[in-house]
């Protein structure tokens, strides 16, 4: 037992639960509005699921869109599948909440980023990185099925004030 508390990794997990909340939302209702996610996850995180050559295009992170096009969310305590249109052909990921680096709804400039964290406890979450995307790593969005383009990578900078 650690003689501190460790508020960065109990945030983590509050913020991990909204998201949820968020998402579960979503696959109940439909996206409300305006409102459109942009989701960088961690492609190396031993639980998250996407097809090979998506991971020999992004070994690292990947930023998705949902917005006008996605299929088959399906939302869990741990995680969340969804399929997804890349280049006309639907493909499926599996993101665990874990290995999400950032969550932003830019509708309604509302934006969450995982920072790296010290483990000192076992049961903690993994430690991310917390580096800003670069133009180098932009990454494939699902769209409205006609317009299909790489996504602007988001710095949650942007949305501050």
């Amino acid at each position: 037992m650690s003689d501190t508390i460790n508020y960065g990794n109990l945030m983590h997990r509050a913020m991990r639960s909204l998201i949820q909340e968020v998402l579960e939302g979503v696959q109940e209702n439909g996206l409300p509005g305006e409102h459109h996610f942009f989701i960088t996850f961690d492609t190396k995180h031993p639980d998250a699921k996407l097809a090979d050559w998506l991971k020999e295009r992004y070994p690292d992170e990947m930023t998705v869109v949902m917005q006008h096009w996605f299929d088959d969310l399906e939302v869990t305590d741990i995680g969340f599948s969804i399929t997804l249109n890349f280049g006309d052909q639907p493909v499926s990921l599996y993101v665990p909440y874990d290995a999400i680096k950032t969550f932003v709804d830019p509708s309604v400039e509302f934006g969450l980023r995982f920072e790296t964290q010290d483990d000192d406890d076992a049961d903690d979450t993994p430690d991310e990185d917390n580096t800003d995307n670069t133009d180098d790593d932009q990454d494939t969005s699902a769209d409205d099925g006609e317009n299909h383009k790489d996504a602007d990578v988001v710095s949650l900078d942007s949305f501050r004030k």
